[in-house]
């Protein structure tokens, strides 16, 4: 037997991309295409999760992330139930860990958790024996979509070693940023950096990683270039003169494009896009964009994420 058929997934949750090893990504990636080819079958559901019951617990707004986790439970066959914190007892005063544990009480098999504090899931794994999905803690991590986000990079090109890609706008505030990073320099891909100085966070090469605060370099030779929102709502303080003068400096324009990109270059966003300020409107629509496929790809991944989760749970009842 080979080294990655010999791999078996052994943790019970997925917390961050930083935890974890190179062969433990790529055994979460190989599963993706299984459950992509399920999702384009006429009744695109499997029974593997059939009695379990997941809980997306929501305490910050989200379409895209909790859409993907309901659909990918779902596809799964497992039963969810959504709390989102205007809906909980977090509004009466209810701690998070006392929220948890009433929702663990209710025989549930995993929390699928999104929260503005960085570390509030690695906190609440303490506490509770059921398995946690990280959906995003803060500024600091987001490894389901840094995960749907190789898996589409190595779609569309066929590798991830080797290849060159930048990363632009606001890495300061960016969970996004950092679980990529983690997992594109773990895979063997160079990674650059690009935005204003002020949303660039002091020591971040030390994750492995090139600085620019120059858009020309962050795109020239780049085979993908992930461009990231302005994150206004985690801004305390104006961090640029005006959203003018970021378009100008760091937006991604078609013109920009066809003066120093690769000619066929991916675009990718991981979402909500601001039309007009991180991209063109022609290149968030553009043939190079990749953006719709991260978000096809998004189920996949949860898909695989969620069923590797719940083996390692049937192996602990057992």
């Amino acid at each position: 037997m080979n080294k990655k058929s010999e791999l078996k997934w052994t943790r019970k949750h997925l917390l961050g991309i930083e935890e974890l090893s190179a062969e433990e990504i790529r055994l979460i990636l190989d599963g993706v295409s299984g459950f992509k080819e399920v999702l384009g079958r006429p009744i695109p559901k499997v029974p593997a999760l059939r009695g379990r019951t997941i809980v997306n617990l929501f305490c910050e707004p989200s379409t895209r992330t909790r859409s993907s986790f309901e659909l990918a439970a779902k596809r799964l066959s497992a039963d969810t139930l959504n709390v989102t914190a205007s809906s909980s007892s977090f509004v009466k005063g209810e701690t998070l860990k006392d929220t948890a544990r009433n929702i663990e009480a209710m025989n549930i098999d995993m929390i699928v958790m999104r929260h503005s504090c960085p570390g509030a899931p690695h906190f609440l794994s303490r506490f509770i024996k059921t398995s946690i999905v990280n959906a995003g803690d803060g500024p600091h991590e987001h490894p389901t979509q840094a995960l749907l986000d190789v898996y589409t990079i190595k779609e569309k090109l066929g590798r991830i070693e080797g290849l060159n890609v930048s990363i632009i706008g606001d890495i300061a505030h960016s969970r996004v940023a950092r679980s990529n990073i983690w997992a594109l320099t773990k895979l063997g891909a160079k990674v650059t950096v690009c935005g204003p100085k002020t949303l660039m966070p002091a020591g971040i090469e030390k994750m492995g990683v090139k600085v620019t605060y120059d858009i020309t370099e962050a795109v020239k030779g780049a085979d993908v270039l992930n461009v990231l929102r302005i994150q206004r709502e985690r801004q305390k303080r104006a961090f640029f003169p005006s959203i003018r003068e970021y378009v100008r400096c760091f937006g991604i324009t078609a013109e920009l494009l066809r003066k120093y990109a690769k000619k066929e270059v991916v675009i990718m966003h991981p979402g909500p896009i601001n039309r007009g300020v991180e991209l063109s409107q022609d290149v968030a629509d553009g043939e190079y964009s990749v953006i719709l496929d991260q978000v096809t790809n998004g189920v996949a991944v949860r898909m695989a994420v969620l069923f590797l989760l719940n083996q390692v749970r049937t192996t602990e009842v057992e």
